[in-house]
């Protein structure tokens, strides 16, 4: 008799309950909730002031949230990760959780080298080998496409296409679990957004990175999301298979989203 096939089971990587905050009296987040498998993308869109990029933040532990949980299914990482120190959340982040800004200036040292932006977070993270700082470096440019006879060029010389292709090196330098992408193609022309979302499509296929990415262009959500998250007001409005919410849209906003976007 045949055994049985066995279930495998696949355990979230990120699990995010019930994040609520506000500003003074206005609520960000109400209540929003996130679950994401390993190697997949969530794409959240939503207007500007949908608190996206808030809930972004709170991710990346940059923003405390009023309340919720965050749990990310890591070795040696383990309880509510909004209960972190100061510097256990900075650590967490230097090694395990990488972004990149819609604004360059937030993730970047502009007036420093290209090669010297990647290895600070490699310096963050203890490594102090010359050496291997400089191939580390030039490794994370070269993934992320970047010319390698411009990696000593300070991100203040270069174009905001170009200053992307650095946050992103930043970004997956020391190869982290979790990738955040904060509207990463915004204020970029038309031929330099297609680069960037190829580059950040062949990473997540070759690397099987998990993301989650913010953006209000629906066209930059359903080119690289496995599963999107629509928000409104600070609350999820709907969620599901990126083909399904973009093809079949339930709720009256996501409708009137994707009806807009055609």
């Amino acid at each position: 008799m045949m055994d049985a096939p066995q279930i495998v089971k696949t355990q979230p990587l990120l699990m995010a309950r019930n994040v609520s905050k506000s500003f003074g009296n206005i609520a960000a987040l109400q209540d929003v909730s996130a679950t994401v498998y390993p190697g997949e993308v969530l794409g959240i869109v939503g207007e500007s002031g949908s608190g996206k990029s808030t809930f972004l933040r709170c991710l990346n532990l940059e923003e405390h949230p009023d309340q919720g949980s965050y749990t990310l299914d890591l070795p040696n990482v383990q309880g509510n990760l909004f209960d972190l120190d100061r510097y256990a959340r900075r650590m967490l982040c230097a090694t395990r959780i990488g972004i990149v800004y819609q604004n360059p200036h937030l993730g970047l040292l502009m007036k420093h080298s290209s090669s010297g932006n990647v290895a600070e977070r490699l310096l963050v993270a203890g490594e102090r080998r010359f050496n291997v700082l400089r191939e580390k470096a030039r490794d994370a440019l070269d993934a992320s496409e970047f010319p390698l006879d411009r990696m000593d060029a300070p991100p203040i010389e270069l174009s905001g296409g170009m200053q992307q292709r650095v946050q992103l090196a930043k970004a997956i330098a020391l190869e982290p679990a979790l990738l955040l992408l904060d509207e990463p193609t915004t204020g970029l022309d038309v031929s330099v957004q297609a680069l960037v979302l190829d580059t950040l499509k062949k990473l997540q296929q070759e690397r099987k990175i998990t993301m989650v990415i913010v953006s209000h262009d629906l066209g930059v959500i359903r080119t690289l999301s496995d599963r999107v998250m629509v928000m409104r007001r600070g609350r999820v409005v709907e969620e599901g298979l990126a083909d399904q919410v973009f093809q079949d849209p339930q709720h009256a906003y996501t409708q009137q989203l994707v009806h807009a976007k055609l």
